[in-house]
């Protein structure tokens, strides 16, 4: 009974010091759940007179009126298809997948081929274009899995712009059913932050088992990372890059010689005396940078950074998209001078290092509102995909139109993507 007793006090023990140690973690945890709770509830609830009902907690972003709150749709392939604009109801057509007719009247369409088509009346209901995210990690980084799903970052050599993301990403990962089951059906997957110099990044949707039929366009981008990430990966081993001069003089050295790389290319395919160069992968991935078919992808929270990708961009006369832009609110006026795109995130997550220590889900709002056409990002799985949406809400919240904010993750990353003639906007032809 004695023995009983003391294994009881010390599982008490036991017990209170698992709370004192971790009592933040657990608020935390209970109060996401309860968020994400009432989330779920927002998203779900019934449309009214035409308006959507919801909490301003989690967004004011789907609250949009319309006047006559019925919607017509016409498919040959058993889908509820419709589409609204703000102001006015239409139908549209769809066949093999795209979309071929638009209009308010969908009797105009009466012929003998419609005719046969099922035609649903979806009164009072709303669609939107598939959601996209101009940043993730999706399939990398598979759920619930420690290094055997991690296939992100290849954390031996700072410079790999050779590596592709679609030979390392599963659709098998549940994640990919929960995306497209919450409406993100497009997303920019990229390699990680570890490499100053990390491969190429990839559009692909989110439905599919085989990745190479669910690809949108590949490459949409070449990943280089700035700050805290390449300086912890090898700084720490005593290897290089240990400093942002480092991170720079790195990219620096490896465009040059891509530039290098190329000229000879050219001049041996204009003289037949000259010979190739001899062919190097990393090197001949650069060559859609530097021709500016695709951008620098910039992983860069703070403001120097951001400078930083701008000062090496500019050298090279490269595109450039500044990605995460975490200071972004802090020097709105110089980016706004530079008129590089901006993807913002990911702002729903813990200030878990330095250099987020201005995160704010202000920013997006900030941008916006001095003129800047950025993007949203949830950096999954950072945050779950399928919370795009929300975070999206929330950047509402945080004063950002309410037009601006459902753009920023529809057409503005289809269009910084390179991918807004098949996906971004309800239109004939997508």
């Amino acid at each position: 009974m004695k023995k009983v007793r003391e294994k009881e006090e010390i599982m008490k023990e036991n017990v209170i010091k698992f709370i004192k140690n971790n009592w933040r973690w657990m608020l935390l945890f209970i109060c996401l759940i309860g968020f994400l709770a009432l989330a779920e509830e927002v998203f779900h609830q019934e449309i009214m007179n035409g308006d959507i009902v919801g909490y301003d907690i989690v967004s004011k972003l789907f609250k949009f009126n319309v006047s006559t709150p019925i919607a017509k749709f016409i498919t040959n392939f058993g889908g509820a298809i419709f589409v609204i604009s703000l102001t006015t109801i239409l139908f549209f057509v769809i066949k093999d997948k795209k979309i071929v007719a638009m209009g308010e009247n969908v009797e105009e369409q009466s012929d003998s081929e419609t005719e046969e088509l099922e035609i649903i009346d979806a009164e009072g209901n709303f669609i939107y274009p598939g959601f996209i995210d101009a940043h993730t990690h999706l399939g990398l980084w598979e759920d619930g899995m420690g290094v055997e799903g991690a296939d992100g970052n290849e954390e031996t050599d700072p410079i790999t712009p050779h590596l592709n993301v679609i030979d390392g990403i599963n659709p098998m990962d549940r994640t990919f059913k929960e995306a497209y089951e919450g409406g993100i059906t497009a997303v920019c997957t990229t390699p990680g932050s570890a490499n100053v110099m990390g491969g190429q990044a990839a559009a692909i949707k989110t439905y599919g088992r085989r990745i190479d039929k669910m690809v949108i366009k590949n490459p949409v981008a070449s990943k280089v990372a700035f700050g805290e990430n390449p300086k912890s990966c090898y700084g720490s081993n005593e290897d290089t890059p240990q400093t942002r001069m480092a991170i720079a003089a790195l990219l620096r050295e490896n465009l040059r010689k891509g530039e290098e790389y190329l000229y000879d290319l050219k001049c041996a395919e204009e003289d037949e005396d000259i010979d190739k160069p001899e062919y190097d992968i990393k090197l001949e991935s650069l060559i859609p940078v530097l021709k500016k078919e695709i951008p620098l992808k910039a992983h860069a929270h703070r403001a120097d950074d951001m400078f930083t990708a701008i000062r090496i961009a500019q050298e090279f006369d490269l595109k450039l998209t500044i990605d995460h832009c975490t200071e972004g609110h802090m020097i709105v006026e110089e980016l706004l001078e530079e008129d590089y795109p901006l993807i913002v995130g990911p702002s729903l997550s813990e200030r878990s290092k330095i250099e987020l220590r201005n995160l704010t889900f202000e920013t997006a709002g900030i941008l916006s509102n001095a003129g800047k056409d950025i993007c949203l990002m949830t950096d999954h799985p950072v945050i779950p995909l399928q919370y795009l949406p929300i975070c999206a809400g929330l950047a509402v919240k945080y004063g950002m139109k309410q037009e601006k904010a459902l753009e920023s993750i529809t057409i503005n990353p289809a269009k910084v993507l390179g991918i807004e003639d098949r996906v971004g906007s309800i239109e004939v032809g997508k």
